[in-house]
């Protein structure tokens, strides 16, 4: 198995978006902002979360991604799966060449299948909930999304009060006044 940058970083937006809890769904972009995450890197890593059913995407001004599951059933080798490449997915055995090994390989072959299974096992070990009640433990905040997203309201303007007369008569008249 390989743990990757793609497996780090779905880890890490899957905790941003298990701290969020029952929030409602959270964009991309703003995980992308909180994590400085590029939003089509995580546009990819979401599309294959999403085919695995470890999300749902809700579209709209108002949607994003939340767990496809309860967070205590992802565990972080269902997200590491989900991502890499089927041949890198956790519990997976390559293929073995046909008489291609050298000697060196065939040597240590069996440490390195035991330290993938007993890495494996560990991440099955890890559940969102554990990770998300980690960081929450230490501290970490969400911080509220706007209340509203998508049009603006443009901001009220103050009226302009002018002390300047506003005609050519009374200019005048304050003119003929200060004499």
């Amino acid at each position: 198995m390989r743990l990757s940058t793609k497996s780090r970083f779905s880890v890490t937006a899957m905790i941003d978006i298990a701290l969020q809890g029952n929030a409602g769904p959270v964009s991309l972009a703003d995980i992308g902002l909180r994590h400085q995450i590029s939003l089509s890197y995580l546009e990819q890593l979401f599309s294959k979360l999403r085919q695995c059913g470890l999300v749902e995407s809700t579209r709209g001004p108002g949607g994003g991604y939340c767990l496809g599951r309860a967070a205590e059933t992802i565990s972080v080798a269902n997200i590491v799966a989900a991502v890499e490449s089927q041949g890198d997915a956790p519990g997976k055995e390559e293929s073995p060449r046909s008489q291609e090994k050298t000697a060196g390989e065939w040597m240590t072959q069996e440490l390195w299948a035991n330290l993938n299974a007993k890495m494996v096992e560990h991440m099955q070990s890890i559940n969102l909930r554990q990770l998300a009640s980690e960081q929450r433990a230490k501290g970490v905040t969400i911080e509220a999304r706007p209340g509203k997203r998508g049009v603006y309201a443009a901001p009220k303007l103050k009226p302009v009060r002018t002390t300047a007369p506003n005609s050519v008569f009374a200019l005048g008249g304050s003119l003929l006044a200060s004499r």
